[in-house]
């Protein structure tokens, strides 16, 4: 017999609305459905998260732009990124759990040109991220899951506290090297430059 469903929380998780739920399967154990729902939807937004920096990435590869250290930090973020999503799918298969495979959204980074606009966009991203994480302890802790609480805490919060802050760091900095919201300059330069020396993210 099915759980039943829980009544839906005034929440911003990304639920998955049109979950589907492992009929019968042995290998759940006090995982609520809305905490099930929950990690679908946060799984989804990590992919996303991980095709907009690859996306970001190939804007700084482009000719006109040319800035290759920055092109491959964004690289390396969206592969840690792909990294995340996969220990939650390996998270959500171990509980016995289902993901649905949905579409991922466009990038929505057509417009960025510029350094100051990407790393704007990357944190905005990653600061909702951090939201949807704490979240999701917060939700699994209501609803007795303590095993999802801390495993989200400890693998998936913990490492993006400091990357946050490091992040607004390097924003602080691209601006004080003269960086421009629109036109690429000497600022972009510069910090391409750096960022070989960058040893935060």
């Amino acid at each position: 017999m099915s759980e039943p469903r829980c009544k839906r929380l005034k929440t911003s998780l990304p639920i998955c609305k049109n979950h589907k739920a492992l009929s019968g399967s042995r290998v759940t154990q006090n995982l609520p459905a809305v905490v099930e729902e929950s990690l679908c939807g946060v799984t989804t937004l990590l992919m996303e998260a991980a095709y907009r920096l690859q996306a970001l990435a190939r804007i700084f590869e482009q000719h006109d732009v040319a800035l290759p250290r920055v092109a491959g930090f964004f690289h390396q973020e969206s592969e840690k990124e792909q990294k995340q999503a996969e220990a939650m799918l390996a998270y959500l298969t171990e509980r016995g759990a289902h993901y649905c495979n949905k579409d991922i959204k466009k990038p929505g980074c057509e417009d960025v040109c510029s350094l100051i606009p990407a790393l704007e966009v990357m944190l905005a991203q990653w600061k909702e991220l951090l939201s949807c994480m704490v979240e999701l302890c917060q939700l699994a802790g209501e609803h007795g899951d303590p095993h999802t609480a801390s495993t989200v805490k400890g693998c998936f919060l913990a490492p993006l506290v400091p990357k946050v802050k490091e992040l607004g760091d390097l924003l602080t900095n691209a601006k004080r090297a003269g960086c421009a919201d629109h036109e690429p300059g000497f600022g972009e330069y510069l910090t391409d430059q750096l960022l070989e020396e960058w040893s935060g993210i």
